[in-house]
């Protein structure tokens, strides 16, 4: 392959220095960066202070660094050596982490960084933290290695991403892009050019309010004489209706697409949360919880709903409100009050990543990781990552990282032989793709 030899060079560096990337990662697992939306603990919510250990690390090796806060004291990180845009890079990573959960499941301390059987323990050590630091020491061997890149390397460390990808959605938005961007999420030595989009949306149906002890008067067939009392309408029963025709949307959307890099099947929508009750309030959600003696008129449905990498947000958007206007039309208060349709709930929206097989990049990491010893599959990623928001706005992008475990649960971990693996093959992508001056 091109660059085999500079390529040797980088690897010995790693070699070299074999313990590098996991002291690094054992450096940033054991300050607690617990994403401040889940659980709001000052000694946990410590991404300010992960940030500093990269930047000093980003500094040394010759990067110019700068951060800005996304939101108060939650500050991205983006370092870049300057080249050619045509080359040019980005190594994306998030450094916050989900909360521990029960610390007594966890057989090791969950900051404790400690290293057994091969394995380095902590919250964020697989996701991501191992990642991070695979990308830094990537870049450090390609430095002492002596060699010049021709393309723009960026490295993005960028904070919650755990609750929507927020951080990497503020870098793009103050348009720092590249033509490609590389996510070193956990993908057990695959590489993934491929997610689904995600959008989290809101139902809300609206019914009307009475009191209980009338509820025959709605559901019985009454004559219309003057004096009947007006009938409720059980937004509930409706949304119990919705539901079900909502299943038989989602078995009718899996079963006539797919992606030929996912699990067929894998475009659902969860329903994930229901309110019901009376009264609407100010937060969108029913006032009135609490009184079973109350017909409700309010039913609100959040969902989370995946989309094949092959779509368009608009298109999908514009199908599922077909399907609510059509089961609107199928009952006759439904015609009069349809229901409405929140889209990005929360403000989270996920585009979808479909970056071709055969991209240059995509190539690169297949062969670089074959020369370690197994040719990894090509795959799409079920779950979603930061690479969607540079997607979103036209960066080609692909997910590699390490391999590991626990990730959202109890001991996570990730791999030591697979972290200096992942850092060789990053860097020899680097190299592949930016080129060498």
């Amino acid at each position: 392959m091109p660059n085999d030899d500079v390529v040797q060079r980088v690897w010995s560096a790693i070699d070299e220095e074999r313990d590098w990337v996991s002291k690094l990662t054992q450096e940033i697992v054991r300050i607690p960066s617990v994403n401040p939306k889940f659980h709001l603990d000052p000694k946990q919510n410590r991404e300010t202070d992960v940030q500093r250990v990269l930047d000093r690390e980003l500094t040394a090796i010759g990067f110019e660094t700068k951060q800005w806060e996304v939101f108060p004291g939650r500050p991205n990180l983006l370092g870049s050596i300057k080249g050619s845009e045509d080359k040019s890079l980005i190594l994306c990573g998030h450094i916050d982490v989900v909360p521990v959960g029960d610390p007594a499941r966890w057989t090791v301390d969950p900051f404790g960084g400690e290293i057994k059987d091969n394995r380095l323990y902590g919250r964020g050590s697989i996701d991501m933290k191992g990642g991070v630091a695979a990308c830094v020491a990537a870049v450090r061997a390609i430095r002492q290695a002596g060699i010049e890149l021709e393309g723009r390397l960026s490295m993005h460390a960028v904070v919650d991403e755990e609750a929507g990808g927020f951080g990497a959605m503020d870098a793009v938005k103050r348009g720092e892009l590249a033509k490609a961007v590389l996510v070193a999420e956990p993908t057990w030595g695959d590489v993934l050019p491929a997610e689904g989009g995600l959008e989290w949306a809101r139902v809300t149906i609206r019914g009307r309010t009475a009191h209980s002890a009338w509820r025959y008067n709605e559901i019985y067939p009454q004559r219309h004489e003057a004096g009947r009392l007006e009938p409720g309408m059980n937004a509930i029963e409706i949304a119990s209706r919705f539901i079900s025709a909502l299943r038989q949307y989602e078995l009718d959307r899996t079963r006539a697409a797919s992606h030929p890099l996912l699990p067929v099947g894998m475009n659902t929508i969860n329903v994930g949360v229901m309110h019901g009750g009376a009264g609407l309030g100010d937060n969108g959600l029913p006032i009135t919880m609490t009184n079973p003696a109350i017909i409700p008129d309010i039913a609100v449905i959040d969902l989370d709903m995946k989309f094949l990498p092959s779509e368009t947000s608009a298109q999908y958007r514009k199908d599922f409100e077909a399907f609510v206007h059509h089961f609107a039309q199928t009952d006759a208060w439904l015609r009069e009050h349809p229901p409405t349709i929140q889209w990005e709930l929360g403000g989270l929206h996920f585009p979808p990543l479909n970056t071709a097989a055969d991209h240059p990049l995509v190539t690169s990491l297949v062969n670089r990781k074959a020369q370690t010893g197994r040719k990894p599959d090509i795959k799409g990623f079920v779950a979603v990552c930061d690479a969607a928001h540079y997607a979103g706005a036209g960066v080609d992008g692909v997910i590699f990282g390490p391999s590991g475990d626990g990730f959202h649960g109890d001991d996570e971990y990730v791999d030591i032989d697979s972290l200096v693996e992942t850092t060789k093959v990053i860097a020899a992508s680097i190299i592949d793709w930016c080129g060498v001056r």
